[in-house]
């Protein structure tokens, strides 16, 4: 190792920006720890492997140890040792032996290798956590990179797709590109991979508008898994909140994701991360010493207290991981919010879906949506510009919290997923929560000038079955997860249509493709923001796995030879039609919540329900639980907007029959202008979709487990 004094001028520098911050005349060095002693930063060769010097900060100034390093370049490797009090029982843990990483880094290079050099306390030791191990972890863990952030964009202004405009379309940035005949053999499982034309168009041509990707920032793989052969596929495990993770990287340069934004962008495509700022890898006192926990502990961490708890050696999990940050901390919250800016200002995304985002709300006291997390996103002036969506639960006290969000956010509707799939099922009362899921969820959401929108509705993510595999099992199939079909949700709502898994029976795959189009039209054309996981509309099967969370594989990934088949095909041009319906029709998408009253400008109701027999449903057609075939009739007529001179709009029927047999459905008149026609746009009971004209009090004959859809100018 190298003498510092000899190899480096140094200087005071700055406590700001955090991390390391190349300025073309040196690197600025910025570390945040309340209760440090001294900070260190290693440098290391280009192998990452030989320390070529160690330079102790020089400046401590609120509470932000700091220097500044003349000559380093972009690409240096460096680490940080962080020395203070190791006192678990007061909830500190620094440990100078153990070599971390800057939490504020852009880039990392190489990749963890699990010992029990990683921990903090000697493993195995009598005294558990309270011992104290000397070992150097430095061999075992990768290394923090200085980057040069310029980049030339080549798509300047953001996408901005208005919210009742958007549809979501969630996927893996590994799972959607590994099989993919479009993307070069090395490009696969890669940003660069994405980033082809061949990717890119026929998810622009599907319709969708906005990608969410699974967690692209630096996550681990946890022993437990590595030990089974097995990884963490989704990435819900963050180590780094400001760096890529280098797997799905084709080289070390991070302006490949750049790259992969601006692609996007061209093709009109805008870029959702799903984030995990609710926990760390480093686990509970028996978890790892990598970054957070030497740095600082007591700061970064929600700790029990001593008054009515264990005490700070202990930490609170509310989130079933061992740990939970501690966004109460001001920065601790600096350092979330200064990621998302960074995501936002330097890697041009346009939006975040926060994983168990109740935790980020949560204040020692429970969830506060004027919470400092919530009040620091509304108040951003680059936060509150790009689109927000919550994951509104988590396993805490008082942590499922859907439609209370504040206004500005958009919410996951767990509520949908579950009463979209119990209607189609067949099961009984359903017929007053499809109402709700139709319209938006009012019920949760129209208050305080939020907007239908705000309710995200979705019947599959990466989180259970897919579309297919909801129609094809009863039960779950999670025996290659290694925990004997223990994982995952028991509960699902699915239904086999008569055969659990692959069959040749036609008659339970007519049935099946039947279903999946009844419920890929609901999703669609809901009230609401719709969100499609990728795949469905092409019938991607898990083979009945529905907690792939380590299934790096062809469980996980998109078989697109099968996607290919003739009925797949049909399937995903069906999809496209459905979402091209709700683009023409803004009846569809609606910016206010439908009240089925009449409007003051055209006496018309904006909705009504209706019988099969074409009149109106009152309240005890709805608590009947035999009520499985209705009507929602959506007024074009009745203004979407409080503009002085409303433009009308087509007018749309949809009729959802959810019994074994069918039935007549006798057409309704239109509000005033009863004598126009009603036009069928759409028949879930046909493979191929053909329009098709009908008067007002046709009885039209409605196949069973099917859904229609009419529009009248």
């Amino acid at each position: 190792m190298t003498d510092p004094s000899h190899s480096h001028a140094l200087e005071e520098g700055a406590p700001h920006p955090l991390g390391a911050t190349f300025t073309g005349r040196g690197v600025n060095f910025a570390v945040f720890s309340a209760h440090a002693t001294r900070v260190q930063v290693c440098l290391y060769d280009e192998s990452g492997t030989v320390e070529t010097a160690s330079i102790t900060l020089p400046e401590y100034t609120d509470e932000v140890w700091h220097g500044f390093v003349p000559g380093l370049l972009p690409g240096t490797r460096y680490g940080l040792r962080v020395h203070g009090p190791y006192e678990p029982e007061k909830g500190h843990r620094f440990n100078h032996h153990k070599l971390l990483l800057d939490p504020y880094a852009k880039a990392h290079k190489g990749e963890l290798k699990w010992g029990p050099e990683l921990f903090g306390y000697t493993v195995g030791h009598p005294d558990g956590d309270l011992s104290f191990d000397e070992r150097d972890s430095a061999p075992f863990m990768p290394k923090c990179v200085v980057v040069d952030s310029r980049f030339q964009w080549t798509q300047t202004d953001a996408v901005r797709v208005p919210w009742n405009r958007t549809v979501f379309y969630e996927t893996h940035v590994r799972g959607f590109t590994m099989q993919h005949p479009g993307v070069p053999e090395h490009l696969r499982g890669t940003f660069a991979g994405l980033a082809r034309d061949e990717v890119l168009g026929p998810m622009r041509d599907l319709g969708v508008t906005s990608v969410e990707l699974l967690p692209i920032q630096m996550f681990l793989n946890q022993p437990f898994l590595t030990e089974k052969g097995l990884t963490n596929f989704w990435g819900y495990d963050t180590i780094g909140f400001f760096a890529l993770d280098q797997r799905y990287m084709d080289g070390p340069n991070i302006d490949e994701f750049k790259h992969m934004v601006d692609r996007f962008h061209a093709h009109g495509l805008e870029v959702i991360l799903d984030v995990v700022y609710n926990h760390t890898p480093e686990g509970n006192e028996l978890g790892p010493t990598l970054s957070f926990k030497g740095i600082d502990n007591a700061s970064y961490y929600r700790l029990m207290p001593n008054h009515d708890g264990p005490g700070p050696r202990y930490y609170i999990n509310d989130t079933g991981t061992g740990n939970t940050l501690n966004l109460s901390h001001p920065r601790v919250l600096q350092m979330v919010t200064d990621s998302l800016r960074y995501w936002v200002t330097e890697m041009h995304v346009d939006g975040f879906r926060f994983d168990l985002a109740t935790i980020l709300a949560r204040e020692w006291h429970g969830f506060d949506e004027g919470g400092g997390f919530l009040d620091s996103c509304r108040q951003d002036p680059v936060l509150s510009s790009v689109k927000l969506i919550a994951e509104p639960w988590d396993i805490g006290p008082g942590g499922y919290q859907v439609g209370r969000f504040p206004p500005g956010w958009a919410e996951w509707n767990d509520k949908y997923r579950d009463n979209v799939r119990a209607f189609w099922k067949g099961d009984e009362g359903m017929a007053p929560a499809l109402a709700q899921c139709l319209t938006a969820s009012g019920d949760c959401f129209n208050h305080r000038g939020r907007r239908p929108w705000a309710s995200v509705n979705f019947i599959t993510a990466h989180d259970g079955f897919t579309l297919a595999d909801l129609v094809s099992y009863n039960e779950k199939h999670n025996e290659a997860n290694g925990e004997d079909n223990r994982d995952g949700h028991s509960h699902n709502r699915s239904w086999n249509c008569g055969v659990e898994g692959a069959t040749d029976d036609e008659e339970v795959l007519a049935l099946r493709a039947r279903q999946q189009r009844n419920l890929l039209a609901t999703l669609l054309l809901s009230q609401g923001t719709p969100m499609l996981l990728a795949g469905d509309e092409f019938g991607r099967t898990q083979q009945g796995n529905n907690n792939a969370y380590c299934q790096d594989n062809e469980i996980s990934w998109i078989d697109w030879q099968a996607a290919g088949e003739a009925h797949n095909r049909a399937l995903q041009q069906f999809v496209q039609h459905v979402i091209h319906l709700r683009k023409t029709y803004p009846v569809l998408r609606r910016n206010r919540f439908l009240t089925g009253k009449a409007s003051e400008v055209t006496r018309v109701k904006d909705a009504s329900w209706r019988l099969p027999n074409g009149a109106e449903m009152h309240a005890t057609h709805w608590h009947d639980p035999r009520t499985r075939c209705f009507g929602l009739l959506l007024e074009g007529s009745v203004p979407g907007s409080l503009l002085p001179q409303p433009v009308a709009d087509a007018s749309v029927l949809m009729v959802f029959n959810a019994w074994e047999g069918a039935l007549e459905f006798r057409l309704p008149a239109r509000g005033r202008a009863r004598g126009k026609i009603w036009t069928r746009v759409l028949d879930t009971a046909l493979a191929t979709q053909e329009e098709d004209v009908f008067r007002p009090g046709h009885r039209y004959m409605v196949t069973a487990r099917s859904m229609l859809v009419f529009h009248s100018p």
